[in-house]
């Protein structure tokens, strides 16, 4: 298997909605923001499937030291051999890559956050810097564009959190922030037990609000001549916010199941973007 294989292969594995945007990219920006996606994959990952945080520490350690070496003209692992061609072309820069492992690496550390300044320490690492590199990739030309593109990087993040509360939950993770689980009287042990309640909902609004906040901040944000070539991102605040939008009508069932759209509507509204221009 060649390192574009592997990356490709990574990538449609996930069901990610950003699979569906990549696929109207021409193909060197495709294959270069499906080495990326794969990369941040790869580190997620690690959080997510090795249960011994000693040993993932380790293995996110491993990962600064391949990402050093890879820039240094050495990589080994494939995702780093298929990204690696692109790195100077697209201005990906060793210091994001090490910024997402970074991001991790507080998954092992911390599984609660103070308030939403803490929140969004994280959600800069883990989406904020993923947003920039993939907006480097999509075709950025004004400077004004990284700032869009960081704010829908944490909008794409809070409605994972959103999405995700109940997955997070049995891995002890709560990532909605303590004093505002107190401001509605939300107890974080209700939460780790997946116990539904009106205060929980209310909560849950107040988190969505947020979220779509950021989404109409970053597209107020966007400027007009990087919006055909920001196409990519517009298609994933399509298919995110639209997911966002049907957890808020099931009032918010997220404790006890995943809510996700189908591959075929994540299409559609790829497509609608793409060809119609329509969010």
């Amino acid at each position: 298997m060649t390192p574009q294989d592997y990356v490709q292969q990574k990538a449609a594995a996930s069901g990610s909605s950003f699979y569906y945007a990549f696929l109207f990219l021409p193909p060197q920006r495709r294959a270069a923001i499906t080495a990326f996606y794969a990369f941040c994959r790869e580190v997620d990952d690690v959080v997510d499937e090795v249960h011994d945080p000693a040993v993932a520490s380790q293995k996110l350690a491993w990962w600064h030291g391949e990402v050093a070496n890879a820039y240094a003209g050495h990589p080994t692992h494939p995702v780093m051999q298929a990204l690696m061609p692109h790195a100077q072309p697209f201005n990906i820069q060793a210091k994001q890559l090490q910024a997402v492992i970074q991001g991790c690496q507080m998954d092992l550390e911390q599984t609660r956050y103070l308030d939403y300044a803490g929140l969004q320490r994280y959600c800069h690492l883990v989406a904020g810097v993923v947003g920039e590199v993939s907006a480097s990739i999509f075709g950025q030309t004004d400077p004004a564009t990284t700032a869009y593109a960081h704010t829908l990087g944490q909008a794409f993040q809070l409605t994972n959190i959103i999405r995700d509360v109940g997955e997070d939950a049995l891995r002890g993770r709560i990532y909605l922030p303590v004093n505002e689980l107190q401001q509605f009287d939300v107890k974080a042990h209700e939460i780790l037990k997946r116990t539904h309640s009106d205060r929980f909902v209310a909560l849950m609004r107040f988190q969505a609000a947020r979220a779509h906040a950021l989404y109409d901040q970053a597209l107020a944000l966007l400027p007009a001549a990087d919006r055909r070539a920001q196409k990519p991102g517009l298609m994933m605040a399509s298919i995110y916010r639209t997911l966002l939008r049907e957890i808020e009508t099931d009032q918010f069932p997220v404790l006890d199941h995943r809510v996700s759209l189908t591959p075929l509507r994540k299409l559609w509204l790829a497509w609608k973007v793409q060809a119609l221009g329509r969010l």
